[in-house]
């Protein structure tokens, strides 16, 4: 069971901030072997969501970047959950959680991911569908996806 917390980057406190750098270098960066500048100037303009289990250990996180600044529609982007707990449904829980609140804060808006092409039956399972064709973004082929407003 985890604890949610959703709010703007500002509204962070630096130990929320420090722990949410860390698990994307954690996995993107690092179990990813993927070199990349994870701090691309867009969380600043993005809502956080944390998932932190009784003992305050972060397990999950995603960021919903507002409309208009990396797609027209709002975006889901950086999700990630901790490697140890992998195959538990964490992460099926952790961007249901976030579609529930992106459709709270921006009510009847469709919603834009660049996902990592591998995981398109993951995100197909909650509404995405693919839009144009497969690319690559820091060495890992990628393809966008679009969920509709519901």
């Amino acid at each position: 069971m985890l604890t949610w917390l959703w709010c703007r980057f500002r509204d962070l406190s630096a130990e929320d901030a420090y722990d949410m750098l860390a698990l994307r270098s954690r996995i993107f960066v690092v179990e990813q072997k993927c070199v990349y500048l994870d701090p691309d100037g867009l969380d600043r303009h993005a809502w956080h969501l944390l998932g932190r289990d009784a003992r305050g250990t972060l397990h999950a996180y995603l960021r919903a970047v507002d409309p208009g600044r990396k797609y027209e529609a709002p975006s889901i982007g950086r999700v990630v959950t901790d490697a140890g707990r992998r195959g538990t449904g964490l992460g099926h829980a952790l961007l249901a959680e976030g579609l529930r609140r992106c459709e709270q804060t921006w009510p009847g808006r469709t919603n834009r991911i660049g996902a990592q092409a591998h995981l398109q039956g993951f995100y197909g399972r909650h509404g995405y569908v693919p839009v144009g064709e497969i690319y690559i973004e820091d060495d890992i082929p990628h393809i966008d996806m679009e969920r509709p407003a519901t």
